[in-house]
């Protein structure tokens, strides 16, 4: 039983994926504080320019003191418009765009009151567009309370997971002698965008699961046979 877990993010980049296709089951951290400039509420897009954000803007006051599924989005804003349109002008040209551009666009007609009810609701929508089968539950329905490698480490003994699949960053906070200690492995996802074609020139790694959705076929690009061995 291998498990993953990562916050909410807005339009994740491909390597988010990876993780959760890779998982038996995937634990979306809307219980953890939120951090302020990070890609919870944001991503690059790529244009003529280069990379672009699109922000979704959030009430940021008292921040320090709320849950990620407290983060309530601004919108007095009108950011929906502002990133379809961004979408719409960038990628039109793309060759997935006729297909895929209606399917965006609804998926921006729902209204949101809280950060995480979109990020979670957009990432059920790009699950079924990718057939990922994986099981999905937010931290906020399991009444954790530890924070970070303990927080971790209950998620593995709730759901008797014998391996955890951690993004890089986890080797700076895990404390891996308490997860040997209870047969779990830790591993450590060791993911590089590979290249696909791209609109407007060079190519740039790490963009939004937008790029690679409009410009390419994410099975082939994620090589989703491998997993299924």
């Amino acid at each position: 039983m291998t498990i993953s877990a990562h916050q909410p993010a807005y339009l994740p980049w491909l390597g988010y994926f990876d993780k959760i296709l890779r998982s038996d089951l995937f634990i979306f951290l809307d219980s953890i504080q939120f951090e302020k400039n990070s890609f919870t509420n944001r991503n690059m897009i790529k244009s003529s320019n280069g990379a672009i954000w699109l922000t979704v803007p959030v009430k940021t006051k008292d921040h320090f003191e709320l849950k990620l599924n407290e983060i309530v989005i601004d919108n007095k804003k009108n950011w929906k418009d502002k990133h379809l349109k961004s979408i719409y002008f960038n990628y039109k040209k793309a060759v997935n765009f006729e297909y895929n551009f209606p399917k965006i666009e609804k998926l921006y007609s729902n209204n949101y009151e809280f950060l995480s009810d979109l990020c979670f609701e957009h990432l059920i929508f790009w699950l079924e567009e990718f057939n990922i089968k994986t099981k999905i539950i937010p931290s906020s329905k399991l009444n954790i309370k530890s924070n970070k490698s303990d927080l971790v480490l209950e998620l593995c003994l709730k759901f008797n997971a014998n391996n955890y699949l951690s993004g890089i960053l986890g080797k700076n906070y895990l404390e891996e002698e308490n997860f040997k200690r209870h047969n779990i492995e830790v591993e450590y996802q060791k993911f590089e965008t590979p290249f696909y074609e791209q609109l407007y020139g060079e190519f740039i790694p790490n963009l939004s699961i937008i790029d690679v959705w409009m410009n390419s076929d994410i099975k082939s690009i994620l090589n989703f046979e491998r997993y299924k061995q």
